[in-house]
């Protein structure tokens, strides 16, 4: 928080999150001091953030390295789209080479329309999410 309020001021450009592992229950509590402070989350990417409760008025997308994972988190909040790695792979490898990590990005049922899955990479998962953020800031 401290680095972000020296670096920024709530008037400018919103801020987007991205987490990792343990560091994901930080950072979802720093997003919520943010908007507490006036300024604007545009999104939180939690990546392995197992175990921690996802919440909150801005978009929210989990990535998991594994399926157990993946479920077992969504019981915490499964936020907007999300991202499990198929076949699974080590905790670190998601956050280290997420080019290599081939897994499904899953979209949530809407307006009738069940859940489906697409297959992805979690580094293509997170650049078309950054890209829907990028025509909805234009």
């Amino acid at each position: 928080m401290k680095f972000l309020c020296h670096h920024l001021s709530v008037e400018q450009a919103g801020v987007i999150f991205i987490s990792f592992s343990a560091g994901v229950a930080g950072a979802i509590g720093a997003a919520w001091a943010w908007q507490l402070l006036g300024g604007k989350v545009e999104a939180f990417f939690a990546i392995d953030g197992w175990g921690v409760p996802l919440y909150g008025n801005f978009p929210i997308y989990r990535l998991s390295h594994d399926y157990f994972t993946h479920w077992s988190s969504r019981l915490l909040g499964a936020g907007e789209d999300s991202f499990y790695a198929d076949p699974a792979v080590e905790h670190l490898d998601i956050w280290r080479s997420p080019h290599l990590c081939l897994g499904y990005w899953i979209h949530p049922a809407v307006n009738g329309i069940p859940e489906y899955r697409t297959q992805v990479t979690a580094a293509e998962f997170i650049n078309i999410q950054l890209g829907k953020l990028k025509t909805q800031v234009h």
